[in-house]
């Protein structure tokens, strides 16, 4: 008489197929997305960007993002002339790809097409410094930097004690040494990128021109006008309003609507 399966062996086949199903489920989202992608991207070499921005935005509010698909957004966007939209896009781009020299080229020239000149407020040379050396990676690169530095680093722990000769220690500790070194300033980077981006909330202003109010309410008095395409932090929320900041260091209050969050 043939056995029935035990149930480990129930199990197995079950976790089996769930394997084969989670697979095949994956390679058919992502052959959806890689079709949609195309797709648009034909519409935009045919110069349809309307259509193209409706499946980029579909693909968006979907859930997916990556460099690329802000990028082609961001360049529909700039086609059919609504700037502020494709600069929103463009800096998305440039927050998943810091170092990425298209989508830096194009949102500088985009930039070239605002209205508005904000002078931001001098800061010390070194801060500068700081600044410049955050934006060289996004959180997932300084992460893998600091990944892999820290497994050199442990490979040359082990080095050390396998070192035949003190010159060759030497070698080891010292390298080590600077190792270490640029691996806590690796992490130090990695640890102020994510606190700045939990706290530091950045915008950019959609709408073709937007007047700043003094508080968040329609019949309070005006501060300022901006217009499409500005960068701002975002300060606050309350009801249909949302507290912005200038790099100048003025604030104020515009509607729900006039920005979207980068």
């Amino acid at each position: 008489m043939l056995k029935c399966c035990t149930a480990s062996s129930f199990l197995r086949f079950v976790i089996y197929l769930s394997f084969i199903f989670i697979f095949n489920s994956e390679s058919g989202i992502a052959k959806d997305v890689n079709s949609s992608m195309q797709k648009a991207n034909e519409y935009y070499r045919n110069a349809e960007f309307d259509e193209a921005i409706n499946i980029y935005e579909r693909l968006r509010s979907e859930g997916y993002n990556g460099t690329s698909l802000y990028y082609n957004l961001a360049n529909s966007y700039y086609r059919i002339g609504k700037l502020g939209y494709a600069i929103l896009n463009y800096e998305r781009a440039l927050k998943i790809s810091p170092s990425d020299e298209d989508v830096k080229h194009n949102l500088a020239f985009a930039n070239l097409s605002t209205v508005d000149r904000i002078q931001p407020l001098p800061t010390f040379f070194l801060f500068e410094w700081w600044e410049t050396l955050l934006a060289v990676s996004s959180v997932n690169g300084w992460t893998y930097a600091a990944y892999i530095f820290f497994i050199i680093l442990l490979l040359l722990i082990v080095l050390y004690f396998f070192a035949r000769t003190i010159f060759q220690q030497k070698i080891i500790l010292f390298s080590g040494l600077a190792t270490l070194i640029v691996l806590v300033l690796i992490v130090s980077l990695l640890v102020v990128k994510i606190n700045r981006e939990q706290t530091v909330i950045s915008g950019v202003i959609v709408e073709q021109s937007t007047t700043v109010k003094t508080s968040p309410d329609p019949n309070s008095t005006d501060a300022f006008v901006i217009h499409e395409g500005l960068k701002v932090n975002l300060e606050d929320r309350l009801d249909q309003w949302v507290k912005i900041k200038l790099a100048d260091g003025k604030v104020g209050w515009v509607e729900n609507g006039a920005v979207e969050k980068i």
